[in-house]
């Protein structure tokens, strides 16, 4: 018996994918072309990184369902996602991008089996570790959101923001120091 399956994915992707968009729209479309440092990607095209990076494990999951990465175009691939970073996009076409692909992507994860996500993974000679269940490869993408999130959180700050997550944890602080003193 599996207790994290493909609905509990999907779940835990849309509350981080939520929390993204949260971001999205707090920060002013003015500062969509903000970076922290002149080789770092901007605001703007980090958020559509998020979500056309989607299409790699759309291709090796859902389209291909490979067994190996043994012969992936994976340049291939990321040349298209990084193609879709540098198409000029304003704060409402990002959020629907944001939206419409972890919409799909968490439709997708739905629809895994319990089986599929226990399938093992070939990685190509010389990576470690040599394999991966189905599984753990389709944490990553949310593990890859959430590391660019940070970024966006720390942008935030820059540009002046409290990130939502730290706001309400503030607050939840602070009733319960007010329900401590009655």
């Amino acid at each position: 018996m599996t207790y994290y399956g493909s609905k509990e994915l999907a779940a835990s992707f849309r509350t981080v994918r939520n929390n993204t968009i949260k971001i999205a729209e707090e920060i002013p479309e003015d500062k969509y072309d903000f970076r922290p440092s002149p080789e770092s990607r901007s605001v703007a095209q980090t958020l559509v990184h998020i979500a056309a990076s989607l299409k790699l494990a759309k291709q090796i999951h859902f389209i291909e369902k490979r067994t190996t990465l043994v012969g992936l175009d994976f340049f291939g691939l990321m040349g298209g996602i990084i193609a879709e970073e540098q198409k000029p996009r304003n704060k409402t076409e990002i959020l629907d991008l944001l939206k419409s692909s972890g919409d799909e992507f968490a439709g997708l994860l739905e629809t895994c089996t319990e089986e599929s996500l226990g399938q093992t993974i070939q990685y190509p000679e010389g990576m470690v570790p040599a394999t991966k269940s189905r599984f753990e490869m389709l944490l990553g993408p949310k593990e890859h959101e959430m590391h660019h999130r940070g970024q966006l959180m720390l942008v935030q700050r820059l540009i002046g923001i409290t990130p939502h997550l730290t706001r309400q944890m503030q607050e939840r602080i602070a009733a319960m120091a007010a329900a401590q003193k009655n």
